[in-house]
This record gives C-alpha cells, sequence and structure tokens, in this order.
C-alpha cells in the first residue's frame, strides 16, 4: 500500500535527517511562493498599484528580486 510505504521510507530515515529534509522543502516552497507573488505583483496594472499605494518603479525593484531573496529571513 501507498501510505504503508511511504511510512516505511520515512521511519527508515535517521531522526535527524527528517527535520533536515522538511526544512529544505518549506525553503524551496517559500522561494516558489516568493516568485509566484512578484510575478503577480508585475502584473498589476496602474490602479490596483495605485489602490496598493505602489508606484511602477516600486514593483519594478521588487519583482526584480531573485527569487532567493526573502524579506522575512534577515
Amino acid at each position: 500500500m501507498k501510505g504503508q510505504k511511504g511510512y516505511a521510507m520515512a521511519s527508515a530515515m535517521p531522526s535527524g535527517r527528517l527535520p533536515k529534509l522538511l526544512n529544505v522543502w518549506r525553503v524551496l516552497r517559500r522561494w516558489q511562493q516568493l516568485a509566484r507573488e512578484r510575478r503577480q505583483l508585475a502584473e498589476l496594472d496602474m490602479a490596483a498599484l495605485k489602490d496598493l499605494g505602489l508606484s511602477r518603479a516600486d514593483v519594478m525593484q521588487e519583482s526584480e528580486r531573485p527569487f532567493w531573496d526573502d524579506p522575512l529571513r534577515k
């Protein structure tokens, strides 16, 4: 069964490796989220940017940042 196989794989790992793999997974998911949000921000029209209080220059500056540049990880 799939559930048993996955469980067996997770339980077969040394206890120290699983948290490290979860941290790597979380970082990769965060990078994906940042890239998606920056793309969406760049696609907003001027009316939406005005509602947010942002200029096109602000958006360009943010959207040109690399995906690994996470403002929450400072």
